[in-house]
């Protein structure tokens, strides 16, 4: 499974929607995740990937994780994984 489908599935999960629900300009908010959801789905993402999301709960524009829509969301995670392959 691709990172964009982890993501994807990870998100739609939160969101309790099915994966063909979710679209690459979606935010999160379309998708009706609040930011209990959105902690929920970043530590999803941590957990799945194996890294460590620099995120702040308190303003997530700050954290330098992009999670402006779905498709910056899996930009920021193949990044991450990037950087850890080295």
């Amino acid at each position: 499974m691709s990172i964009k489908d982890q993501v994807i599935a990870i998100i739609a999960e939160q969101a309790m929607l099915g994966t063909s629900d979710i679209k690459m300009d979606h935010t999160l908010e379309d998708v009706g995740i609040d930011s209990l959801g959105l902690v929920e789905s970043i530590f999803a993402i941590e957990e799945t990937f194996d890294i460590t999301v620099p995120f702040n709960a308190n303003d997530p524009q700050a954290g330098g994780f992009d999670i402006s829509s779905v498709a910056a969301i899996i930009k920021a995670v193949e990044h991450l994984k990037a950087e850890q392959a080295g």
